[in-house]
């Protein structure tokens, strides 16, 4: 299978300083990266390190995924956003796993052996919330195979094919969980693997809690009456 990577950016320059130095390029069969919007020098820096990076045409998390899978000219695609957080060599795990025979490939903060941001602290709103999450998703849709913990994580890999399959919705947060549940409904070929998340160096999440989770709500709601395809 030739894999491709791409990194989702969005006024990420410090983050991309210390990821990119450590990328495992040579694992890929392409590299580049989309673009939100950076107006930090973000863009700049990827391309003086001889990545290609592309504009995404619209706004949203969901749109990234579907401006890199637009362009991806391989089987698989492993999705990283380089800010800091997570080792780099993650991406060719990643990419180990789907040449396994996997169609999505999860890199989790929440099995054993991972570790969240949160975890030092006593209050964890976003890791018990993507708990809740899980299970709701595991409880209605899952009838075999793994069942995914870390269901907001975006550093994932995945077969085009089954994201193809998926049919995510271009626009929007949802993603994630999207990808989520439908693997859940298609039977798709899923697992995850444990990553070490380390606070934000620098910048704020663009994802608030309340907002975000909100929307995320409204797509369980409205795919529990979903057809399922």
């Amino acid at each position: 299978m030739k894999i491709t990577l791409c990194l989702l950016v969005f006024n990420e320059r410090s983050g991309c300083e210390v990821d990119v130095p450590k990328l495992r390029r040579d694992t890929f069969d392409d590299v580049y990266a989309v673009d939100g919007g950076s107006t930090d020098g973000t863009v700049e820096y990827l391309e003086s390190q001889g990545i290609p990076v592309f504009k995404q045409a619209k706004p949203s998390l969901n749109a990234a995924y579907a401006h890199a899978v637009e362009i991806c000219k391989t089987e698989g695609l492993v999705v990283f956003f380089p800010k800091g957080t997570l080792d780099p060599d993650c991406t060719k795990e990643m990419a180990d796993i789907l040449k396994q025979g996997y169609d999505l490939v999860v890199a989790s903060r929440f099995i054993d052996g991972g570790r969240n941001e949160e975890d030092h602290r006593i209050l964890k709103p976003r890791k018990w919330g993507i708990n809740v999450l899980s299970i709701t998703a595991s409880l209605v849709w899952r009838r075999e195979g793994w069942r995914i913990r870390d269901v907001l994580h975006g550093v994932k890999g995945f077969t085009v094919s089954a994201y193809r399959r998926m049919k995510i919705s271009s626009a929007g947060v949802t993603v994630d969980l999207e990808m989520a549940v439908r693997s859940y409904r298609l039977r798709i070929a899923r697992t995850e693997f444990p990553v070490l998340e380390s606070e934000r160096r620098s910048g704020e999440t663009s994802f608030p809690i309340w907002p975000t989770g909100k929307k995320l709500g409204r797509f369980l709601l409205a795919e529990m009456f979903r057809s399922p395809r």
